[in-house]
């Protein structure tokens, strides 16, 4: 009964994980909007959760080593291998990159599929709950 539950479960796990790493993302972008040369990114979330899912649902940050010497982690590249800059929409003379509009449109999309996401998997253990019970 615990294969099957996980297994149900591995899909949603690994979407919360990159959404919420999506959404640090962005609000890092909204929080630099006035940094000189910094570049705005985003997560490439597709191929990110086609990535956890092959590796069963883990789709947590690798650890990065800062010297040739230390040993490394043993873990597959994490979440942050899909890490892209955005494209420029508009030249700014800071060299900064961050559009506001695209900004917060990405991180209002973002949440709210996390809470669609949220809705589905509750709705999906309480009739797991009913389909046990039998209320």
């Amino acid at each position: 009964m615990k294969t099957l539950l996980d297994n149900q479960m591995r899909f949603h796990q690994a979407a919360f994980n990159l959404q919420a790493y999506r959404q640090e993302l962005l609000a890092s972008n909204i929080a630099n909007a006035d940094t000189p040369h910094y570049k705005a990114r985003d997560i490439d979330f597709r191929s990110a959760l086609q990535n956890a899912i092959r590796k069963g649902g883990q789709s947590g940050v690798a650890l990065d080593t800062t010297h040739q010497a230390h040993i490394a982690a043993g873990g597959s590249a994490g979440a942050g291998s899909f890490v892209k800059y955005r494209n420029e929409y508009q030249s700014a003379v800071d060299g900064n990159t961050v559009n506001m509009d695209v900004e917060r449109a990405a991180f209002a999309e973002n949440a709210l599929r996390y809470e669609a996401s949220v809705t589905f998997i509750s709705g999906m253990i309480r009739s797991m709950n009913t389909a046990l019970t039998g209320q």
